[in-house]
């Protein structure tokens, strides 16, 4: 259900900004998307896991928070990051 280390690695080296960037909105909305898609992928078959699902939420609402914050404040970086991902919006 989470994401390995390398996988990590390689959506921060993917996302990233500059060059010790880990953290800006893009990154973290990227690692966000990748557990929400394996979380996804998890629910096909645990169809009663409702705890899982709590947490889902929770980090769906993190990365909507998250999208909010980039489009209120550089739309162009958001529409750009939407496009990336596939996200629909």
């Amino acid at each position: 259900m989470s994401i390995t280390i390398e996988r990590k690695k390689e959506l921060i080296q993917e996302y990233k900004i500059h060059g010790q960037d880990t953290g800006s909105p893009e990154v973290q909305i990227a690692i966000l998307t990748e557990k929400i898609r394996n979380l996804t992928e998890h629910f096909k078959t645990h169809k009663k896991d409702h705890h899982s699902r709590r947490g889902l939420i929770k980090m769906v609402s993190q990365r909507r928070s998250l999208l909010d914050y980039l489009k209120r404040s550089e739309i162009n970086r958001y529409r750009e990051l939407i496009n990336r991902l596939g996200l629909r919006r």
